[in-house]
């Protein structure tokens, strides 16, 4: 049981690799925020794992909702600044 969860543990992480060429290389601002939206969606399966892992899931949980709502809140607080005209988009 714990191969498996080592090896799926390993195969997330080099998913959250992934997007990260979106985010470096992306044309537009909305792709790196979609990049970065999915690096975080990636991240919280990834602490999901890690509790599963430590037989302490309960807290690992807490941990990733936390996580998400900090990774919402950032996205549409962007979101709102480039609606505004706060940034200037290619």
């Amino acid at each position: 049981m714990t191969t498996a969860v080592f090896l799926l543990t390993l195969a997330f992480a080099v998913a959250v690799l992934l997007p990260f060429y979106r985010v470096v290389v992306g044309p537009t601002v909305f792709d790196r925020m979609m990049g970065i939206g999915v690096i975080g969606t990636k991240t919280v399966i990834l602490v999901c794992l890690a509790g599963f892992a430590y037989g302490r899931l309960d807290m690992f949980i807490d941990i990733a909702i936390a996580y998400a709502m900090l990774n919402y809140i950032g996205t549409v607080v962007v979101a709102k600044y480039l609606d505004s005209g706060g940034a200037r988009l290619r």
